[in-house]
């Protein structure tokens, strides 16, 4: 008999998520009125349907969770747990509601766990890959106060923010990204199609080439000689340098650059603080202790400089310091408004609440400074392709210049 996953409505108009063995779509509708339910949509979930499924799932377990896909557990999870569903019972359907196949799993042992006792946050720390100490700390929270419909919503919240802020960010780097990569691919093929024809004129004219011809016709025969060698070559390139930003010294390094290059720099110093801004404000509001909340919040951020600013921020604060005094030893770091408004945040008491002004002030300043990233962008881009193909015009052209004049 195959089971279904149905929506339905109960009498008081509450929603319910579960599934159920039925003949057909019919018998369980007549099954759900039975127990006072109405049906509104259902997806079977029969072996047959699974079989089809099996090899994008397969592929989907071979990824990591997207961020959507927690932002639609957080969300679907706090509807549930408002509707009345108890949790073990709006966990089976979200793991048989999702697309991921890894999430899914994941999704079963954690239910598998709460049903044996154990809390649900503690349940969840057991995967900090795909749930982060902010996600398991948040809902610790919520847990302990009784409060954890109102904690996910929070939750999701916070994570929409982000994958808008990263989705904004994304988005600038496409433009830069497929202008390199053509760039980079046409001048490959220039190197072993349209040189060696030059190459061979210069051969039988037996012409004196400048320097900057031989450089360019030296490239041109490597490649078409050695373009194995060539491939290889530059992905143990891109390997070595993955390596190296990988190790603590190369990711500081790299962190330094992006504070110090133009136009990233500032980009940078927003984005971090309105993640900052977001988070820490979303765990203050939920009732986390500033100490414990920068401490979380540290562990999100990616860049070192941010992370240790705020690791020294909560050892300072232990010892009876104020946030936005010691944000004021980091002005490379933080713009002037972001303290200010922690310490109008300080003094009133509403640091929480002044933290998600100021992420929501940061974050539509991002996606501005993004919109107009491009535009910034390309002409630098167009000074770097124009003098890139200045020096090949020049140095395969002046040859040629010179042999027409000799003749």
């Amino acid at each position: 008999m195959p089971t279904y996953l149905y929506t339905a409505k109960t009498s008081d108009n509450k929603t319910v998520t579960d599934s159920h063995e039925a003949s057909s779509e019919l018998d369980l509708a007549r099954l759900l009125k039975d127990e006072g339910l109405f049906l509104i949509s259902v997806n079977q979930t029969d072996d047959d349907q699974q079989k089809k499924r099996s090899w994008l799932d397969f592929a989907n377990s071979l990824r990591g969770v997207p961020l959507i896909e927690k932002i639609l557990f957080s969300q679907h999870l706090a509807v549930m747990i408002n509707a009345g569903l108890p949790i073990t019972r709006a966990l089976d359907a979200l793991a048989a509601q999702t697309k991921n196949g890894r999430f899914s799993k994941i999704i079963t042992q954690i239910n598998n766990d709460i049903k044996r006792g154990t809390p649900l946050a503690d349940a969840i720390a057991k995967y900090p890959k795909v749930f982060p100490g902010l996600f398991v700390n948040m809902v610790k929270v919520g847990e302990a106060s009784g409060n954890l419909e109102k904690v996910l919503q929070i939750l999701t919240q916070q994570m929409r923010k982000e994958h808008d802020l990263l989705s904004a960010v994304r988005g600038a780097m496409v433009y830069p990204a497929v202008i390199i990569s053509a760039m980079f691919g046409i001048g490959t093929l220039m190197m072993i199609m349209v040189v060696p024809k030059l190459t061979q004129i210069f051969k039988e004219t037996k012409a004196e080439l400048p320097f900057t011809t031989k450089i360019v016709i030296a490239i041109s025969d490597f490649l078409s000689a050695h373009w194995a060698i060539a491939i290889i070559g530059l992905l143990m390139l891109i390997m070595l340098i993955s390596f190296i930003l990988k190790t603590k010294g190369g990711k500081i390094y790299l962190d330094w650059l992006i504070l110090h290059l133009p136009v990233f720099s500032d980009l940078s110093r927003k984005i971090n603080s309105a993640r900052i801004a977001r988070t820490l404000g979303s765990l203050i509001e939920s009732g986390v202790p500033i100490i414990r909340g920068l401490q979380i919040v540290s562990g999100t951020l990616s860049n070192f400089f941010f992370y240790e600013s705020l690791q020294v921020a909560a050892q300072e604060i232990q010892k009876g310091g104020s946030l936005a005094q010691i944000f004021k030893n980091y002005p490379q770091l933080y713009p002037a408004m972001v303290m200010q408004m922690i310490e109008v945040g300080e003094e009133t008491g509403t640091l929480g609440g002044t933290l998600s002004h100021l992420a929501d002030f940061y974050e539509e300043d991002v996606n501005a400074a993004t919109k107009s990233l491009t535009s910034i962008i390309e002409p630098i881009l167009m000074i770097v392709i124009g003098t890139i193909v200045g020096f090949f015009a020049v140095s395969m052209i002046q040859p040629l210049y010179t042999i027409m004049q000799e003749i």
